[in-house]
């Protein structure tokens, strides 16, 4: 093995409890099932390791990045494959692996892969933290190249000579990029990628609209800077929208996914003329806005966190009643029955609570818009102690090469 640069042993968080630091011990390991979280499960002397880098089935070298002798668990890469998956690529990022950039989780292996793994990772969650078999699959999303080419929205950072840069996983080092495999391709083609920045700069945060407009916002911002707003366009089921939204804001990173969820959305609630629906979490009204062309905009409330956010949602479904606050606390001064409710929280999932107050005005059905399959599960169980239950879920790899999946789940009451 080659000796290790200073840049590869990280310095850990917290040792306090820890014992002594493992960071930089290599062991060979058998590597078991894929994980939550973009790595797979691997045991050495009886300790958990978490492997980055690898495949289920594979020997590899894996290198400690975080823990120590009381750890309950190690944080580790793969930084020598020994005996390979048939399921490994060699033609990945360049970018990717261990101590470089920590964008992605899986370019090692096919898009068609990623998905076998992420459904195995969606039934475990249901499984272990709802009580709930799943015999779904992660599906596709239209609008990538085989995983590639489909991100619409990415930060960047600035490296010290001026150039563009990404993250390295859980570290603020920043490895420099002329590529980035999984954005979209208009990023590359307007410049960005060979243009030297001021130095000053922190990062550019760019965004490519639907339209096919790329703009680009430097960071850090003032005080008193103005963020520009881009349109995206949406059509779907027949109709087509216009959203104003924030180029720092809230959306769709990947070009189908927008489409695909509010089709599927639609298709699964069967929304009536006249009925009630709150859209919780609305971001800047994109179900909102299909909703209200069959309920009535007037029959459509949307409560959002964001303040910027409600004030394009207002714009962008005239009649509709946006209200920006949390939504916990908004749920408490609204009348009791609604028919429909879209639940789209952030990554932490909605909460305990939510999921009572939502129970408490009887919707006929709920639909569940979930970033993380762990905090949909944890809340599919809330749900169920009040009463609902999931009579579908689908999941979606609207994030190729990352761990991450979108997944719906549609409810109704169980009596």
């Amino acid at each position: 093995m080659n000796n290790r640069s200073r840049r590869d042993v990280r310095r850990p968080r917290s040792r306090s409890n820890q014992g002594r630091a493992l960071i930089g011990q290599e062991y060979e390991v058998q590597v078991g099932p894929v994980a939550h979280g973009g790595h797979c499960v691997a045991r050495h002397e009886g300790r958990v390791l978490f492997v980055r880098h690898a495949l289920p089935g594979e020997i590899v070298i894996a290198r400690v990045t975080d823990g120590g002798e009381k750890s309950r668990f190690l944080r580790a890469d793969a930084v020598r494959v020994v005996e390979a998956s048939a399921e490994r690529v060699d033609d990945g990022c360049r970018f990717a692996g261990p101590n470089r950039c920590g964008g992605c989780d899986w370019q090692h292996t096919s898009a068609a892969y990623q998905r076998e793994l992420k459904t195995s990772v969606v039934r475990e969650q249901l499984q272990r933290l709802a009580g709930i078999d799943w015999h779904g699959e992660v599906q596709p999303v239209p609008g990538d190249d085989d995983g590639a080419g489909w991100r619409t929205r990415v930060e960047f950072t600035i490296s010290g000579s001026g150039r563009l840069g990404l993250r390295g996983h859980r570290s603020h080092d920043v490895v420099k990029v002329d590529d980035c495999r999984i954005a979209h391709p208009l990023i590359g083609q307007v410049g960005l990628y060979t243009e030297r920045f001021k130095p000053e700069l922190s990062g550019l945060d760019v965004a490519v609209t639907s339209e096919s407009e790329v703009v680009a916002v430097e960071l850090p911002l003032d005080r008193d800077d103005e963020i520009p707003a881009v349109a995206e366009f949406v059509e779907a089921g027949g109709r087509e929208h216009e959203f104003e939204v924030s180029a720092r804001g809230f959306w769709q990173v990947h070009p189908g996914a927008a489409r695909t969820f509010v089709e599927h959305l639609l298709a699964r609630l069967q929304p009536s003329s006249g009925e009630k629906v709150l859209d919780l979490y609305c971001g800047v009204g994109l179900f909102s806005a299909f909703l209200a062309d069959v309920v009535g905009a007037e029959n459509v409330i949307g409560i959002e966190g964001v303040e910027e956010a409600v004030e394009q949602a207002q714009q962008n479904v005239p009649g509709a009643t946006f209200i920006a606050g949390d939504v916990l606390e908004q749920l408490q001064h609204l009348e009791s029955k609604t028919d429909l409710v879209v639940l789209d929280p952030p990554r932490s999932g909605a909460g305990r609570e939510v999921i009572e107050a939502i129970a408490e005005r009887a919707p006929r059905a709920i639909a569940y818009v979930a970033c993380d399959p762990a905090a949909l599960a944890r809340d599919l169980a809330y749900a169920a102690q009040v009463g609902y239950e999931p009579v579908s879920i689908e999941a979606f790899d609207a994030f190729p090469m990352t761990h991450h999946v979108e997944c719906i789940a549609m409810l109704t009451p169980t009596a």
